[in-house]
């Protein structure tokens, strides 16, 4: 065992009562662990109603290479909307919601931080550097690790009908390897030894195990909704809105970016801004996980490798065919204001963006998506985000100074 076992018995708290943080829940929980669950008002007004009578349903079919499956019905230590009891003498917090509630909740906690605690971020999405910011600016000097992962250790969804949720998540597959980084990296080995005691983390732990980034903007670079996403509903918009209309027969909800958007035009755009991807981090020297041309163009695109791995060559086990139809994705977007749009493209595209412009990198493929997903919105979002450099706290650095705060956690 090693510095980081003071974890394995202590309670974890999870803030965010969307599809993650109520897998991530309800998973850790049925694996014998103190959890606590937390979300902000109001939405914890719908997403936490009823918690305490009827636990969390956790089952679906949970695909993975390893075959490593959870399941069974939930009921929770604490379920809460008052952070201060969420988080008091927890070893480990998992922030697990949309990245547009980031700030609020950082802010919340911030002032209840203990010595010790491990903050993971599902997925980072730039919120690492954000919350050090917020810490920096709060006078915060506990002694915690913030570190974040590339995605979430899940695909899952929330049981609805008609829009009323259910007490039910669904997981579609599990990630057996996450990348993951903490800021600055100097703690990032303790990090990365700290999910051995992270439940929800156990499929990736008796995987192929988390991957160590080269700094939190390589754990960014390496969150695979912008790339996957935001070229796929904005180019295959007319099949999402047509689904169900035109394509006569079908429910709406039934609709897959994967299983019906994707085609080998649009997974050509992908790859090149994949490379715009590539381009940034190397001129920022900063890593980015390396896919080969031929792995965009399947039906899972390269999320497949996240939880069916790659063969001794270095290709994807399992290939889902553009030619073949394919049940595999999960479903959505179902509209323009998906998070796939509302999220991926204000936020991720938007800072690649920016990092483009600070660091002499052009993105025109990245651009062109922010600006067809502006005029589906009516929106400039390039002029209307929040997220900025400056908003995670990197604006104005030379690359030396951004690559010494990543390492060593130096602010000039």
């Amino acid at each position: 065992m090693g510095k980081m076992e003071y974890l394995k018995d202590m309670p974890i708290a999870v803030l965010g009562g969307g599809a993650v943080g109520k897998t991530c829940a309800a998973d850790m929980k049925l694996a014998g662990r103190e959890v606590r669950l937390f979300d902000v008002m109001p939405f914890a007004e719908k997403s936490l109603a009823g918690l305490e009578k009827t636990g969390i349903l956790l089952d679906g079919v949970q695909r993975n290479r390893d075959c490593f499956e959870r399941s069974g019905r939930a009921f929770f230590d604490l379920v809460t909307t008052d952070i201060a009891a969420a988080v008091k003498g927890a070893g480990q917090i998992v922030v697990a919601c949309g990245s547009w509630g980031h700030e609020a909740i950082f802010r919340a906690l911030i002032p209840h931080l203990e010595d010790g605690m491990v903050i993971n971020i599902f997925a980072d999405n730039f919120g690492c550097l954000l919350l050090r910011r917020l810490m920096r600016e709060a006078g915060c000097t506990k002694k915690v690790i913030v570190g974040g992962w590339s995605s979430a250790p899940y695909g899952t969804r929330i049981e609805t009908i008609n829009g009323f949720p259910f007490p039910h998540v669904g997981v579609k597959y599990r990630a057996i390897t996450l990348r993951g980084a903490a800021l600055p990296m100097t703690d990032t080995d303790d990090f990365l030894e700290a999910s051995k005691y992270l439940p929800c983390m156990d499929a990736v732990t008796n995987g192929d195990g988390p991957a160590r980034a080269n700094t939190v903007l390589d754990v960014d670079f390496a969150n695979v909704n912008p790339v996957i996403h935001v070229p796929a509903t904005i180019l295959g918009v007319s099949t999402m809105e047509n689904w169900g209309v035109i394509f006569c027969g079908h429910d709406r909800t039934t609709y897959s970016m994967y299983s019906h958007g994707l085609c080998p035009s649009i997974c050509e755009v992908q790859y090149q801004f994949y490379n715009e991807e590539i381009a940034l981090a190397k001129a920022i020297g900063v890593g980015c996980p390396e896919y080969k041309y031929e792995m965009f163009f399947s039906r899972r695109s390269v999320l497949t490798q996240e939880y069916m791995g790659l063969d001794k060559n270095g290709n994807d086990n399992v290939v889902f065919p553009l030619d073949q139809p394919s049940n595999e994705g999960n479903t959505g977007p179902n509209s323009i204001h998906h998070r796939y749009m509302t999220e991926d493209v204000p936020i991720g595209c938007k800072i690649y963006h920016d990092l483009g412009v600070a660091y002499g990198v052009s993105t025109p493929i990245i651009d062109s998506m922010i600006t067809l997903a502006g005029a589906m919105h009516k929106k400039d979002f390039l002029k209307e985000s929040r997220y900025t450099l400056d908003y995670l706290g990197i604006g104005g650095m030379s690359k030396e100074a951004l690559l010494r705060y990543l390492n060593e956690g130096t602010v000039a």
